[in-house]
């Protein structure tokens, strides 16, 4: 008989979307801070920390596909998925707190602080963050419910936003009390708590309703499966090259606006100074794309509005910069589209992702959810450490000195890593998405025939977890 449990409440819908804080708070502090904090306040050399960023995704590539693996195969109490979030929210608060917590030392011991933690923090974020995104693909059987699942959590990532960009800086700023460093390491120290609860409150709120194949099947089959899946294919390629261009614009912004822009971090609005400014805009889009998105999913297909929302993103950027420097408004107007763009991407390849975990189960009666969207989550992971380490590397080639009056060509070099590079990036994401071909018609017949199968198939107890390599 089929699942009897009641639908998705909306009580669920807000328990779910609040652990999306707990990832979206380090990622969003991370891109403002990582490369400031390191390369600015402990004298690391900006290449060093871009090579960091991009030498930890090795390890990340190797722990993300397996965590998936993992979460598909695990049986308990509590489901598949949720048992990670309760496990793992400790450790991924303390090891975060712990990589801006780094005593004076020398810009050595910095970069080998830097080392440790990050990769510290990146395993605890993927042993919670790949449950908690394969969670979602569980959590119905409706694509539609799904979407408006994945909407909640966008809500929360750009709350998320908000809270560090108007929030975080003004502790960073309050707290530290003219003692940057200070005020930097105690504001992780408070994300990294609220972090901790928000994977606590998605494990308590959320449900698992699709029940588990009796066995699956060996690991290396499920990864040959999956990469060879082209609709995959097409929306972890977006996923990779959309997150470059996010962090490679946040993680130059203080540069840019220092440096470029020439700002002294004075308040131009109320108690926001530009770069909270900034940050406020772009996540005020982000919740008007994720609306947007959320509308417009419901008549169009996935893949058209992806392209459709990196357009958006290139002009909006383009447009940030070829403005004045000084002219406030405007570029606060190209942000709030800028964020648009995003937010209707990450609602629509979130969702994307959990329908391509449902379309292999259609077509090979292969479960992989958590296979399918480890594969978001890394593709997410290295655009952002690729888009981190970018500014570094193109900040030592131009001839960037933390402290410095910049000359022209360092000048350049951060221009690039805030606006062309970024645009640059968005353009063969949008290429990739016209190879997605899971339009409307496919997935309400996939969901039609999965809910037979399903009818006829009663929910098995879980077992222990095996070995399938």
């Amino acid at each position: 008989m089929a699942d009897a449990r009641p639908p998705v409440s909306r009580l669920e819908k807000i328990g779910y979307g609040v652990g999306e804080l707990a990832s979206s708070f380090y990622i969003n502090f991370f891109n403002i801070y990582l490369l400031y904090f390191f390369v600015e306040l402990g004298g690391v050399g900006p290449a060093a920390m871009g090579l960091m960023l991009l030498l930890t995704k090795f390890f990340d590539a190797v722990t993300d596909p397996v965590m998936g693996a993992i979460g598909d195969r695990t049986r308990s109490r509590w489901g598949r998925y949720r048992p990670f979030l309760l496990w793992g929210a400790v450790p991924f608060g303390l090891f975060g707190a712990a990589i801006f917590a780094a005593p004076p030392m020398s810009p050595t011991g910095m970069l080998v602080w830097a080392y440790v933690t990050y990769t510290l923090t990146m395993v605890a974020f993927t042993a919670t963050n790949v449950p908690y995104a394969a969670l979602m693909g569980v959590i119905s059987p409706s694509a539609d419910t799904r979407a408006s699942v994945a909407a909640y959590r966008m809500v929360f990532s750009a709350l998320a936003v908000v809270a560090v960009a108007v929030v975080a800086t003004t502790l960073v700023r309050e707290l530290g009390a003219g003692d940057e460093r200070y005020g930097i390491s105690l504001t992780m120290v408070l994300l990294a708590g609220s972090s901790t609860l928000a994977l606590l409150s998605a494990f308590a709120f959320s449900r698992e309703r699709i029940p588990p194949a009796e066995t699956n099947g060996r690991i290396r089959d499920d990864v040959k499966l999956l990469v060879h899946t082209p609709a995959w294919i097409a929306v972890a390629i977006a996923a990779v090259l959309t997150p470059v261009a996010l962090a490679a614009r946040a993680g130059s912004a203080l540069f840019w606006f220092r440096y470029v822009a020439g700002d002294d971090g004075q308040p131009v609005f109320l108690f926001l100074d530009r770069i909270g400014l900034f940050y406020t805009a772009f996540a005020l889009g982000q919740l008007l794309g994720v609306v947007l998105a959320g509308a417009l999913a419901r008549r169009f297909d996935k893949g058209h509005l992806v392209i459709f929302a990196g357009a958006l993103k290139v002009c909006a950027i383009g447009a940030f910069y070829i403005m004045p420097l000084d002219a406030i408004w405007p570029q606060t107007i190209a942000q709030v589209v800028v964020g648009i763009g995003l937010g209707m991407i990450m609602l629509l390849a979130y969702s994307m992702f959990t329908d391509i975990a449902e379309y292999i189960e259609w077509t090979t009666g292969r479960q992989m959810t958590g296979l399918a969207v480890s594969g978001a989550v890394f593709a997410i992971k290295t655009g952002i450490a690729l888009g981190a380490a970018l500014p570094g590397m193109l900040f030592a080639l131009t001839g960037f000195e933390a402290g410095a009056v910049q000359s022209e060509n360092a000048k350049f070099g951060i221009d690039l890593a805030f606006a062309i590079v970024p645009a640059l990036m968005i353009v063969p994401a949008g290429v990739a998405m016209l190879f997605y071909r899971l339009d409307r018609a496919t997935i309400a017949e996939l969901e039609n025939d999965l809910a037979k199968r399903r009818m006829q198939t009663a929910p098995t107890p879980f077992p222990s977890a095996r070995d399938a390599l």
